[in-house]
């Protein structure tokens, strides 16, 4: 088994990386060296994280071996015992030999550094630059990113020259090596902290609230009021730059030299954009010839890089529409099937896309009307209250860890019992646990952050190339000094144990800090306490608040500003059921139409086809008397088909009459009168 566990611990992060990269990324439109840069990075992140329990276990047994190699000692295969307190050493079954970690970590540590410091910022810059070349693009990459690199270059060439004069330095390149380490974890560490703050506090409430079913139907459609905003914005942008390009493209003719430009743009535009723009391009001018004034190649590539943005935006927010109406529809299910007397789970729509028979056999509706409104809030208020413990744990242990007698951080005493035993399973399995949770309250905080529109990653294949590339540069910057902080936690960090042990291979990699010693003994051990004022910030959701009176609008149950929200996308959403539901009963009436008439509109279109073969040997006068018999015929169907198609709107629509609203009890603002909020004037959603 030696090594069995690392190589099947590779494998598995890897299609776990790939998993989520194929849910935010799209392998098919994007480009190769975005996806496959963008995988590199997050699977680097991930590796590290499940190989570090490997690397402690196996740093404890080569511990035992090296206290039985002091003393007398006797083999015995798999395991070494002591002579005089008859103590075994066994070995792990995921042992990893000797000389394989060290240079895996080298490995691993290097390449996300040269990633997230060289590679993926000079990606981001060729990703969202419009030049119409390789070379252009990488001009511009390097322009933009001219400031950014120098700037390193010159703290670094000073700190050199710093040290070069001073006599009293005496730096060799390991301690210079250690230095860069230190500096880059220094900044992981303190945008680390401000994640796991939010992270620590926020997956557990959000866990909770997910059990009431009230708050995430309000919630959904506070989202849908603020999506339909952005959603028109889009739109509104993306018909802007629409007309743009296509004054570019009726100025410049085919025999321009940048025609291969504007053909460039117009590539990237929506198709119906590209026909409507296309019926006016037949013509042929000699640009020579005229006097008016062209657009220049720079202008070209600003528009270039507008056309992917608003593309991009308006795809996104599109895609995330009807997976909001979806979310919507399907609560307002759970909230109308909770008082339902047959214990089976009715749905308002069909499924679009076509589930899997062997789920349809298990999950049946009886087994989701269990699961939905009896067992799933349950099991989320159970799993709120766990992942409360271990923040509490997590809390408690970044404030205690430098504690080293008495033992204050709890992960370091459950690691230390397990340590006396030599339970390498119990061992492997907590620190696992430790920063598998460590990490999901930091990664889970990178999803959910949005930058404006510049940084936002957007599940169902949605997020574009720069978002994907920024997140894997902050994953390389977080992983390391996340890491770090596990092995403080549980104590396995030499610098924060003070003792004289073996370190873990992971450490050694990183240097010893006692070369810069300010960061060891104060940065490192102190600036993680600020984790509890972080987490009292979000408790009270004082971010929320400042952000709301700064006026980006954000979900508060206490605000006016969210109860007119909600009022406004719960009539988005009823207006969307509607229309949904006459289109599925015209879909029905076409379908009954075509089951009860098909076969016999069939056998009349036959016959008159036989009769105008056969009297097309008559004369002209004779044929037209059967023909206009069975046209008659035909000419009455086809009016009996359109009348029973025909669909119209009713015009006057009262609300009063019809009520689908599940939460039109309990919340107490339903307007009657069929009125639209976003059609009254004292909403700020005129213009939608």
């Amino acid at each position: 088994m030696s090594g069995a566990a690392l190589g099947l611990e590779i494998v598995f992060v890897f299609f776990l990386a790939l998993f989520l990269l194929h849910r935010y990324g799209d392998f098919k439109k994007q480009h190769r060296l975005v996806i496959v840069a963008t995988l590199l990075a997050w699977y680097l992140c991930f590796l590290i994280v499940f190989i570090l329990p490997l690397d402690v276990s196996t740093t404890i047994y080569n511990r035992c071996k090296l206290a039985v190699n002091s003393s007398p000692a006797e083999s015995n295969g798999s395991y070494v015992t002591l002579a005089p307190s008859k103590q075994r050493c066994f070995k792990p079954w995921s042992y990893i030999p000797n000389g394989i970690m060290p240079i895996f970590w080298r490995v691993v540590y290097w390449t996300s550094q040269f990633l997230t410091w060289i590679l993926l910022p000079f990606m981001q810059s060729y990703a969202r630059s419009g030049g119409f070349s390789i070379t252009g693009k990488i001009k511009t990459a390097l322009i933009e990113n001219a400031i950014y690199y120098g700037t390193y270059l010159l703290i670094f060439g000073a700190f050199l020259i710093y040290v070069a004069v001073n006599p009293k330095f005496n730096l060799q390149w390991n301690q210079l090596q250690t230095i860069g380490i230190a500096a880059a974890n220094t900044w992981g560490l303190f945008l680390l902290v401000l994640l796991l703050g939010y992270g620590l506090v926020e997956i557990p409430r959000s866990h909770w609230n997910g059990a009431k079913r009230g708050y995430l139907l309000m919630k959904t459609y506070f989202k849908a009021a603020k999506l339909m905003t952005e959603k028109a914005d889009a739109e509104e942008n993306l018909e802007d730059v629409m007309e743009e390009v296509r004054k570019v493209s009726e100025s410049i003719k085919y025999n321009h030299p940048l025609r291969k430009c504007v053909d460039t743009i117009l590539k990237k535009c929506p198709t119906e954009y590209q026909e409507r723009m296309g019926r006016n391009m037949d013509d042929y001018e000699d640009f020579e010839e005229r006097q008016n004034s062209y657009p220049s190649e720079k202008s070209l590539v600003k528009l270039h890089k507008q056309v992917i943005y608003s593309v991009q935006r308006h795809r996104r927010t599109q895609v995330q529409w009807q997976i909001l109406l979806e979310q919507a529809f399907y609560l307002e299910d759970v909230a109308k099937n909770e008082t339902s007397a047959t214990r089976q789970f009715v749905h308002t729509f069909q499924s679009q896309e076509p589930e899997n028979k062997i789920i349809q056999y298990f999950y049946t509706p009886t087994v989701e009307w269990y699961w939905e409104c009896l067992l799933r809030p349950w099991f989320y208020r159970v799993l709120a209250v766990v992942l409360a413990m271990f923040s509490v744990i997590v809390v408690w242990s970044e404030c205690t860890f430098f504690s080293t007698n008495p033992v204050l951080s709890l992960f370091a005493v459950f690691i230390q019992l397990a340590e006396k035993t030599y339970n390498y399973i119990y061992i492997e399995m907590a620190c696992f646990l430790t920063i598998f949770f460590l990490s999901i309250c930091v990664y889970s905080t990178v999803f959910r952050i949005r930058v404006f529109n510049y940084y936002y990653l957007a599940s169902h294949h949605q997020t574009d190339a720069y978002s994907l590339l920024f997140s894997g540069m902050l994953f390389c910057r977080l992983t390391p000094p996340l890491c770090l902080n596990f092995l403080g936690l549980t104590h396995m960090d030499a610098t924060i144990s003070h003792q004289d042990t073996q370190p873990t291979a992971y450490t050694s990699i990183m240097g010893s800090m006692r070369v810069l010693s300010f960061i060891a003994d104060g940065f490192y051990i102190y600036y993680p306490m600020l984790v509890v004022i972080l987490c009292i910030a979000t408790y009270f959701s004082l971010g929320t608040r400042c952000l709301n009176l700064l006026g980006f609008q954000q979900f508060m149950g206490d605000s006016e500003m969210t109860s007119d929200l909600i009022d406004e996308g719960k009539e988005l959403i009823r207006r969307e059921k509607r229309k949904r539901q006459r289109q599925e009963e015209g879909e029905n009436r076409r379908r009954e139409w075509k089951e009860r008439y098909g076969n016999r509109e069939d056998s009349t279109r036959n016959r008159v086809v036989h009769t105008e073969q056969k009297e097309s040997s008559f004369s002209e006068t004779n044929t037209n008397r059967p023909l206009s018999k069975y046209t008659r015929s035909n000419g009455r169907t086809e009016r009996d088909r359109i009348e029973l198609l025909q669909d119209a709107e009713p015009l006057d629509f009262n609300a009063d009459s019809i009520s689908d609203d599940p939460l039109e009890l309990e919340s107490g603002r339903y307007q009657p009168g069929g009125r639209y909020l976003s059609m009254s004037r004292s909403v700020i959603f005129d213009d939608v």
